[in-house]
């Protein structure tokens, strides 16, 4: 399995482009602004989507994906999130204001996307090229959201995307009882801006040194750093290599790498 980093970035600058995964060719996971490097044979290639959480950089694309390929497809896009994500984008997007109700576009029993419930907890199985296991995980954010372990259907290691997330131990207990082959984790803010980064819920290298701190001993796996501001990805960068060289618990001896769009990621 592969996956293709479309955007990595907590928020838009010249080459950062927000977050979304293109695993394989048939499952996107998360919607941000990266989507619009793919192109329309590849945008149409998609079958499944699953979101995250409902705020604009990780769903910003997905409107303008669906005005994009609608047309194109000979079934719907199947849209997989939690209740009160759906329940956001069909209130405040695809509500014939912001956006058409693709819902019922061209006709409610042909459309181009039907949305579908999940719950932390739960086990997808998706995909049509490459059939993928897809486990819903606990994230803790300002509003309801999750991460997702992927691995084949028929079993193996998982890649692992925190989603945007605060301190989480729920997640490191499913997380250490499972195969990882990577972890790929939110840092959006750095230390000097700690205290926005605990109102708003998301990590900053202090706070991600803590985490980690949970993987439990033995385990061993590269860990990505995700959604770095643009204008804090250097300082954020330098802050966590100044951790890890003063082998802070929970970065020392970890190998510590930079996601960057359109690299490609095997596992």
């Amino acid at each position: 399995m592969q996956v293709r980093v479309l955007g990595c970035s907590g928020a838009i600058a010249k080459d950062c482009r927000t977050t979304s995964f293109l695993v394989d060719t048939d499952l996107l996971v998360d919607a941000g602004t990266g989507v619009g490097d793919l192109t329309l044979e590849e945008m149409a290639g998609v079958d499944d989507m699953v979101l995250t959480h409902c705020h604009l950089d990780h769903i910003a694309a997905l409107p303008l994906m669906l005005d994009a390929v609608g047309g194109r497809r000979t079934r719907p896009l199947r849209v997989h999130a939690l209740r009160a994500t759906i329940e956001a984008l069909r209130a405040h997007v695809f509500n014939n204001i912001i956006w058409p109700d693709f819902e019922s576009i061209p006709s409610p029993e042909a459309p181009f996307v039907t949305f579908h419930d999940i719950a932390v907890g739960q086990t997808l199985l998706l995909g049509s090229a490459t059939p993928k296991r897809i486990e819903v995980l606990p994230a803790v954010h300002t509003v309801p959201a999750c991460g997702f372990a992927v691995s084949r259907a028929d079993g193996g290691a998982h890649w692992v995307f925190s989603g945007d997330t605060e301190r989480n131990a729920p997640f490191w207990d499913r997380v250490n009882a499972l195969e990882v082959a990577m972890l790929v984790i939110e840092t959006a803010f750095s230390n000097r801006e700690q205290a926005l980064a605990e109102r708003s819920l998301h990590l900053s290298p202090t706070m991600l040194a803590d985490e980690l701190a949970h993987i439990e001993p033995g385990k061993d796996y590269p860990i990505y750093i995700t959604h770095t501001k643009p204008a804090e990805t250097e300082e954020i960068t330098s802050q966590i290599e100044t951790l890890a060289g003063r082998q802070v618990s929970g970065l020392a001896q970890r190998d510590i790498r930079w996601l960057k769009a359109d690299g490609i990621l095997t596992f």
